[in-house]
């Protein structure tokens, strides 16, 4: 079982128990791809440590449970952003997975590999070897498509259209309607359009980082997988980072890596581990009392996320709040996934959407759609509220954003979370995307498809807004779709990133960082995807570099 290596690091003859050829932080999305990838051969050993718990858990794995970890405090580290002045001063709650699996374990299962366009645009950023005829092929090895089973990567992806809600169809024809193409696969080359999304389930279940890579890799003798391991700090010798300290169970420990240590902590911990370990901005690190091993500005700057605005609408026709928004419904939908793995508890929540050109005359979609046939409210705890009339949401988010926020420690203790400013809505672009994201929802809201299963807007005068009113209900009720990336960015040097091409840390040995935080910047859709995949490629390269 996954927790027969979770207490102990086991020895192994002539080397010591601490000792390492690679040291992984965070058993997230990345980190389990590279525990993978870098003991496949057997020549290696491989310590991953993960600062929380086991992920067998019956939410986790059911689809549907998105909804019940979304707020759970023993899966996430329950991060929230500073008071963001282009939202009205609202502060936003930011989950981010803190179990096996990371947030491949509480996400929301879209699979969105994104567009050719956002990897060309890494290389040109200065990640060369990152473009998108580099990358498809990473993509094609590491998947296996449902109806397309002989592929054979570890990564599944669900084709679950014969599953969705009936009204989803509905959004099908809608968009017809509204002018955007119906396609068969979101992630196909050139995808314009909307489509049933594709999904990270696997016989009905979750199929996270943690079942697609970890597990395999946890029955190799080489690889030692520590949870409830909190790493402190990195250590050095002289500029060459050969270690690391962690805490569990109120004991400290340090293990060496003999090769590298690799940071797949993700977007938000991953900068704080570089800060607290004396790199990154020499002023911030002073102002904390931190020694400066190696200034380097851009730990923590450049962080990107995707700012989506949803409508929510009451429904004439059935959706999923007459099952889930009532006590018999949800016992009927659960008897039936205990018997057949099939029905409304076996798909995620979001269905239907893809990318789209706001204006005919762009060169490539700029807006992703999320058409989801409930409609809810989410209480300031979390807690999800299904609502017990038929009703379904239509969200729009702009794919490549160019504001740009920033992570940065608050003290010198690893426990203290790091302040979170997400910039929002900071460039005239982004604010304009908004008001194109807004528009195009409510172009479908008035398309004849919908307008026949329609009842009202949950929104009074929705639909009556001039583009000032749509900035400005944006600015009211917009939030994250749970995308931060880019706080240790590859690029072409110390002064404009934190990472090379190769994923290592500018001007530190033995040091990398593989994880969101290493995207020059945002991908157009879901980063679940691309960050599985850039591990996969980090690999690679780390594999090559150790000869």
């Amino acid at each position: 079982m996954l927790c027969a290596t979770y207490s102990t690091v086991k020895r192994q003859a002539g080397v010591t128990a601490k000792e390492f050829d690679f040291v992984i932080v965070g058993a997230g999305s990345a980190g389990c791809v590279l525990a993978d990838r870098l003991s496949a051969s057997g020549k290696h050993r491989v310590l991953v440590l993960e600062a929380g718990g086991s992920d067998r858990q019956f939410w986790i794995k059911i689809p549907v449970g998105y909804a019940v970890n979304y707020a759970k405090p023993a899966l996430n580290w329950g991060y929230h952003t500073d008071a963001d002045t282009a939202l009205n001063g609202r502060k936003s709650y930011w989950p981010r997975g803190k179990v096996i699996g990371g947030s491949s374990s509480i996400n929301a299962m879209a699979y969105v590999r994104g567009q050719a366009r956002d990897f060309d645009d890494w290389a040109a950023a200065g990640a060369q070897g990152w473009g998108w005829d580099a990358v498809r092929g990473i993509y094609d090895g590491m998947e296996t498509q449902s109806d397309a089973p002989g592929q054979g990567g570890p990564v599944w992806v669900q084709n679950l259209s014969d599953q969705m809600n009936p009204f989803s169809r509905n959004f099908l024809t809608a968009a017809q309607q509204a002018g955007f193409a119906n396609i068969d696969d979101i992630n196909a080359p050139g995808a314009d359009g909307v489509g049933f999304y594709r999904s990270n389930v696997k016989r009905g279940m979750r199929w996270s980082a943690a079942d697609a890579f970890l597990r395999p890799a946890l029955k190799r003798p080489n690889v030692t997988l520590i949870s409830r391991a909190h790493v402190t700090q990195l250590e050095f010798s002289g500029t060459r980072v050969d270690g690391l300290s962690y805490t569990r169970g109120g004991q400290t420990h340090r293990v060496v890596a003999r090769k590298e240590v690799i940071l797949s902590a993700g977007a938000i911990n991953s900068p704080q581990l570089l800060q607290l370990s004396g790199i990154g901005p020499a002023a911030l690190l002073q102002s904390q009392g931190i020694t400066v091993r190696h200034d380097l500005p851009q730990v923590g700057q450049g962080l990107q996320d995707h700012l989506a605005v949803s409508y929510q609408f009451r429904a004439l026709q059935k959706t999923l709040n007459n099952i889930l928004g009532h006590p018999l419904g949800r016992m009927a939908a659960g008897a039936r996934y205990v018997m057949t793995r099939r029905g409304p508890l076996a798909v995620p929540v979001n269905q239907v959407g893809g990318f789209v050109r706001s204006d005919a005359d762009l060169d490539a979609p700029d807006i992703q759609l999320f058409c989801n046939p409930a409609s809810y409210e989410v209480t300031p705890a979390g807690k999800v509220i299904v609502d017990r009339d038929p009703g379904y949401l239509l969200s729009a988010q702009q794919c490549r954003p160019t504001s740009r926020g920033s992570v940065q420690i608050n003290s010198a203790d690893y426990r203290d979370a790091p302040t979170i400013q997400a910039n929002s809505l900071s460039t005239n672009e982004d604010c304009d995307a908004a008001v194109r994201a807004s528009r195009i929802i409510r172009a479908l809201s008035r398309t004849p498809a919908l307008q026949a299963v329609t009842a009202a807007s949950k929104l009074e005068g929705f639909d009556t807004m001039d583009d000032d009113a749509l900035l400005a209900e944006f600015r009211n009720r917009a939030g994250t779709v749970y995308h931060p990336t880019c706080t240790c960015r590859m690029g072409q040097s110390a002064a404009d990133s934190v990472l090379n091409a190769r994923l290592q840390v500018h001007g530190v040995a033995g040091l990398r960082v593989a994880d969101a935080s290493a995207f020059p910047n945002i991908t157009s859709g879901n980063t679940n995807a691309p960050t599985m995949m850039l591990a996969m490629r980090a690999a690679n390269l780390i594999l090559q570099d150790a000869g």
